[in-house]
C-alpha cells in the first residue's frame, strides 16, 4: 500500500505523536509498504523523516511557531496524501484528534485510519462524552463542567464541588488527552492551584469523583474487546510522566480481576466505543473500584502507539504483534476508500 502518516502537529502532545509515528513508520515500511510523512505544523519545505522521538516528564511547553495563515492548509493539495491508499494519523491531541483533520481529510476525499469526525469530535469533549456513557447505560464517574469564561470563580466551583462531588476530586481540561493539566486535588486546599493549571489550555474545565481503586484501559479493535490491561504507576497517580517514562509504570495484561469484573469491562469498552461512533480501533479507559464496579471515565480515538502503550500490548496478548496491527489498521481505511460513513 502507498501510505501516508500523518505526524507531529500542534498541539501539546506532539512529543507522543513523534514517538508514536517513528514506530509505525518502521513497522510499515518492514511490512513492504511505500510509506511517506507530512507534518502539517511544519512549512511543506522543510519536511523531514520522523526521528526517534523522546517524550519528557511533562509535555512540551512550546509548539513550532504557527504558519501563515495561507500556508496552513498547504499539506493537504500534497500528492502523497491525495494519491495515498490510506492516511495513518499518528496525531494526538488538538486538531489532530479533535475531529479537525478528518473533517479536513473527508472533505478531500483521502481514506483516513480511525474514528470519523463526528466520533472524534465527541470523544475528545470529556463532558459530552460523559453525557453519552450516561445515556447508553454505563456507569462513569460523577463529575461537573465549568466552560472556560467561568474557570476564575474559584468560589463558587469550590462550592459546586462540595455540594454535589466532595473531595478528592480530579481536576483536568474538558478536550486535552494524555494527562495533560490532569491534577489530584485531595482538599479544598489545593484547588486554586489545579484549575488555574487545567484552565491554561482552553475549552473549560471537567471535575470529576475521585474513584479508589485500579487503573484498566480496554482496547477496542474492529468492534471487539480484547483484555483489559492494568496500569500500576509507581508511586503516583498515572499522569503524563508515568505514561511515557520508561519504569514509571507496570502493567498486567490480561488484568487479574474475576471473570465477571472482566466480561463487565469488556463489554462496558463496546458500548462506550459504540455510543461514540468510534471506528477501527480505540482504547477505553477505567477505574475499577474496591468493589469491583466499573466506571469509565474517557475514550482515546487515537491511543499512542509508542513502546509504552497499551493497545500493541493488548493486541499482542490476542496474538497480533506491532507490525501487523499497524498494517491491519492501514487496511480497514484502505478499503473504506474516500467513502466515509461517521
Amino acid at each position: 500500500m502507498r501510505i501516508t502518516v500523518l505526524l507531529g502537529g500542534d498541539s501539546f502532545e506532539r512529543d507522543v505523536s513523534l514517538s508514536s509515528s517513528y514506530e509505525v513508520v518502521k513497522a510499515l515500511r518492514r511490512g513492504g509498504h511505500e510509506v511517506y510523512t507530512i507534518d502539517p505544523a511544519i512549512p511543506m519545505d522543510r519536511q523531514s523523516e520522523p526521528g526517534k522521538a523522546a517524550v519528557g516528564e511533562e509535555p512540551p511547553g512550546l509548539a513550532p511557531d504557527p504558519l501563515p495563515p495561507a500556508d496552513r492548509l498547504k499539506w493537504l493539495q500534497s500528492p502523497y496524501l491525495l494519491n495515498a491508499d490510506a492516511v495513518f494519523i499518528a496525531l494526538h491531541g488538538g486538531a489532530g484528534e479533535d475531529g479537525t483533520v478528518q473533517a479536513l481529510l473527508d472533505a478531500a476525499g483521502v481514506p483516513y485510519t480511525g474514528t470519523g469526525m463526528i466520533g472524534s469530535a465527541l470523544a475528545m469533549n470529556k463532558d459530552r462524552s460523559k453525557a453519552l456513557f450516561s445515556e447508553a447505560g454505563i456507569q462513569t464517574a460523577p463529575h461537573i463542567f465549568v466552560p472556560q469564561k467561568r474557570c476564575g470563580d474559584g468560589a463558587k466551583i469550590r462550592e459546586a464541588v462540595e455540594g454535589v462531588l466532595g473531595f478528592p476530586v480530579v481536576v483536568k481540561p474538558n478536550n486535552q488527552g494524555s494527562s495533560v493539566g490532569f491534577s489530584f486535588v485531595p482538599s479544598s486546599e489545593g484547588l486554586g492551584e489545579a484549575l488555574e493549571r487545567a484552565s491554561g489550555f482552553g475549552g473549560g474545565l471537567v471535575l470529576e469523583t475521585y474513584i479508589p481503586g485500579r487503573e484498566v484501559a480496554v482496547t477496542v479493535l474492529e468492534d471487539r474487546a480484547l483484555s483489559p490491561v492494568e496500569i500500576i504507576p509507581e508511586g503516583g497517580f498515572y499522569d503524563y510522566k508515568r505514561k511515557y517514562t520508561k519504569g514509571s509504570s507496570r502493567y498486567v495484561v490480561p488484568a487479574e480481576f474475576d471473570s465477571d469484573v472482566i466480561m463487565r469491562l469488556e463489554s462496558e469498552a463496546l458500548k462506550a466505543s459504540r455510543a461514540l461512533l468510534c471506528r477501527d480501533y480505540s482504547r477505553v479507559d477505567f477505574r475499577v473500584g474496591g468493589d469491583g464496579e466499573t466506571y469509565c471515565l474517557e475514550v482515546n480515538t487515537l491511543p499512542g502507539m509508542t513502546k509504552l502503550s497499551l493497545v500493541p500490548m493488548a493486541a499482542a496478548e490476542a496474538g497480533m504483534d506491532f507490525d501487523k496491527l499497524v498494517e491491519r489498521i492501514c487496511s480497514l481505511a484502505a478499503a473504506r476508500g474516500s467513502v466515509t460513513t461517521r
